[in-house]
């Protein structure tokens, strides 16, 4: 074993830096023999110095992060702080100054991955990021490695804990969104703004990285098709169920059946209770990968939290440290397809859409019509009706979502159509 340590900067000491330097600490004799070399935290960058931090010496702390990774002796940098600025600005500096990165940052990486990819492969350097996606759960790698001999045709997952624990709430125990909310933020799930969980904009940008990964080709966050899951109700779930079903907000990447482009979206959708991602509980996390070669795989466990990141992070600084030693690199970005990122409109699915309507004869006749001068077919209609009003659910076949954009739009105009109470996508049939 080399005597000489290998020196790791962290950038950041909040739930999971400190959970990092932990394990680096109490777990040093371990990962010196899986790595071949013995591993030195060297520098610590924080942003509040005075804060008392259990087991990291203070000599260690510092409040200049752009020093830290200047230093010229360090070997891999940890970015644990998020965002887009400073952490770029840090990371193709840590580059430069002959470092690899290890990144948790799904936000940076869904935004300028392609710039990062560049300036560590102009400099020699590693970039790896397992903990952006999906927290504990082998899931870069596996798709980065493991699949790389085989076509990939579909990702489509649960990656936002905070999000399936509020509509497992819901579904489970009857509960409504708010009160679903008020209890993931207790339990510490939620932050005390959600809007970037529940908004889809944290699982939009894991979608982006995903689909970059599955179809070697570049995905970039405003490529993603998103939509929130606030405005899913109970009566939602009641439809769900009387369809067999249940309600996931999903990240869902896939190839067009030509193969010559690709759709990254977020959205809730109802899924059969068959389907192994409807059993998903709490706030765990699981991805369904479709291999033309392999099949289909489930990858599932914790997404979040400092102990699940933090052991994504130290499987990713294990295999840096080795390539390190042996004067080698890993993967690097992998875009030779070039595909295109069609819109959503061009995205083929079932849709379910509930109307209030006027209870009165030849209703559904002018709905049926004018799903039919949209090209949408129906597969199953309820109607329940009461005192003149009446509520209308079409579940529709397979259709383009420009086409059902364009029947909604037309059915609003109808007189006969109060309102559309929820429109929501049928997946994984």
């Amino acid at each position: 074993m080399r005597t000489r340590p290998l020196k790791v900067a962290l950038l950041g000491c909040g739930v999971v830096g400190s959970e990092v330097a932990r394990i680096m600490t109490t777990h040093a004799d371990d990962l010196a023999a899986r790595i071949g070399a013995p591993v030195e935290l060297a520098g610590v960058a924080v942003r509040r110095p005075d804060k008392v931090r259990e087991g990291i010496p203070a000599e260690l702390i510092t409040t200049d992060a752009t020093a830290l990774v200047k230093r010229g002796d360090i070997d891999v940098v940890v970015e644990v702080i998020g965002g887009v600025e400073p952490a770029r600005t840090l990371i193709t500096t840590a580059f430069e100054h002959g470092a690899s990165v290890v990144s948790a940052n799904k936000a940076l990486l869904a935004q300028d991955g392609t710039s990062l990819y560049a300036s560590a492969d102009q400099h020699g350097q590693d970039l790896y990021y397992e903990a952006a996606v999906a927290g504990a759960i082998p899931l870069i790698r596996p798709l980065r490695e493991s699949l790389a001999g085989d076509k990939i045709n579909r990702v489509m997952g649960i990656v936002n804990g905070t999000t399936n624990f509020i509509l497992d709430r819901m579904d489970t125990n009857g509960a409504g969104y708010s009160e679903a909310l008020d209890e993931a933020t207790a339990l510490g799930y939620a932050e005390a703004d959600p809007t970037a969980d529940v908004e889809g904009f944290d699982a939009a940008a894991k979608a982006a990285i995903l689909a970059g990964i599955a179809f070697h080709t570049r995905v970039r966050l405003d490529d993603v098709y998103r939509e929130g899951m606030t405005e899913v109700t109970a009566a939602d779930f009641a439809s769900a169920k009387r369809m067999g079903c249940t309600i996931k907000l999903l990240a869902i990447c896939e190839r067009s059946a030509d193969g010559e482009s690709v759709t990254a979206r977020v959205h809730p959708a109802m899924i059969p209770l068959s389907h192994p991602l409807a059993s998903v509980r709490e706030a765990y996390n699981a991805v369904f990968v479709e291999a033309e070669a392999a099949g289909r795989l489930m990858f599932y466990g914790p997404g979040a939290g400092g102990s699940p990141t933090a052991s994504a992070v130290l499987g990713d600084l294990v295999a840096v440290c080795r390539n390190k030693l042996n004067e080698a690199t890993g993967p690097g970005e992998s875009a030779y397809t070039q595909l295109p990122v069609s819109p959503m409109g061009d995205v083929v699915t079932r849709y379910h859409i509930s109307l209030d309507v006027a209870d009165k004869p030849g209703v559904l006749a002018q709905v049926a019509t004018v799903f039919a001068e949209h090209g949408v077919s129906i597969d199953t209609v309820r109607q329940q009706g009461k005192d003149g009003e009446a509520s209308l659910v079409v579940v529709t076949h397979r259709a383009p979502d420009a086409a059902l954009s364009g029947t909604v739009e037309a059915l609003r105009k109808l007189d006969t159509v109060r309102g559309v109470a929820s429109i929501m996508r049928v997946e994984g049939e």
